[in-house]
């Protein structure tokens, strides 16, 4: 059974996620590497009630996705110092 790879972490501002990832990979030398990356999307509820996802945003959802994209950078610099 394949492992399914589960996230790093989430910062949530109402319907905004960022949430980080973290991938493997190769180097330009063939060395095994350890990456993140972000994903940001939104929440919504469509005409029928049910929730669905997006990347698109409202010009009310761009302070929220300000937020959490600096909450993900914050917590990416300090994991690469050591410090969070």
């Amino acid at each position: 059974m394949e492992e399914k790879n589960m996230p790093e972490k989430k910062f949530k501002a109402g319907p905004i996620t960022a949430t980080i990832w973290s991938n493997q990979g190769k180097s330009k030398a063939g060395e095994a590497i350890t990456f993140s990356s972000v994903a940001i999307e939104r929440n919504y509820k469509d005409t029928g009630g049910n929730w669905k996802k997006t990347g698109s945003l409202g010009l009310n959802d761009i302070p929220k996705a300000a937020l959490v994209l600096s909450k993900a950078y914050e917590y990416l610099t300090l994991k690469e110092f050591n410090l969070a």
